[in-house]
């Protein structure tokens, strides 16, 4: 199955994004290991997790997003959002996938949710952390993201909140719930950010 979806996300994305996933793939295949995940799963999901931004994949699988896909107002509004739901809708339909833990790794890759996997975060993370990621603070985010998951996914999400408030953008409920979820959870634990 690997090999199979690695051959379509080098035929339908661009090379530039090829690169992209197969950075992710290999940065989830690490955490995975680092925080005892099937690595396998996070394999697929991570190669899955962009398929939906190629228009040609929509052409092969006969996709009409508009109507195969009853979406969220904020994920209408938002484009780069969007492509998770059709990259989950890419992993159902082209490879019969029906692992929930994979789905869902893809379907919330852009935005987190509350009560995440350790597969969900490893696949988030890998694709905030992956070798072509080059931002302010990212080597300390790859640091803390083998460290410890939740402190790595409550500083992703807060970068993330204040990336895409500070650009204007329209920020998913999804990702702030994911925030406020792992934040109570550690000052549960007692965990320091």
């Amino acid at each position: 199955m690997i090999d199979r979806i690695k051959r379509d996300a080098e035929c339908y994305l661009s090379e530039s994004r090829y690169n992209h996933t197969l950075g992710v793939m290999n940065e989830a295949i690490r955490l995975a290991e680092r925080y005892g995940e099937d690595r396998e799963k996070a394999a697929v999901a991570a190669l899955l997790h962009d398929l939906g931004k190629s228009k040609r994949i929509y052409e092969l699988l006969k996709l009409d997003c508009s109507s195969d896909i009853i979406l969220e107002e904020n994920l209408k509004k938002n484009g780069a959002l969007y492509h998770a739901v059709a990259s989950r809708m890419v992993a159902e339909r082209r490879y019969s996938i029906s692992d929930s833990d994979i789905l869902n790794a893809v379907r919330y890759h852009t935005t987190g949710r509350p009560n995440m996997t350790n597969l969900e975060k490893i696949v988030y993370l890998a694709d905030y952390i992956e070798p072509g990621r080059d931002f302010p603070g990212v080597e300390e985010m790859r640091k803390i993201s083998y460290e410890d998951l939740d402190r790595a996914m409550l500083c992703a999400l807060e970068n993330t909140i204040v990336h895409v408030v500070s650009n204007g953008q329209i920020l998913h409920e999804d990702t702030v719930r994911s925030r406020n979820y792992i934040l109570a959870r550690l000052t549960k634990l007692g965990v320091k950010k």
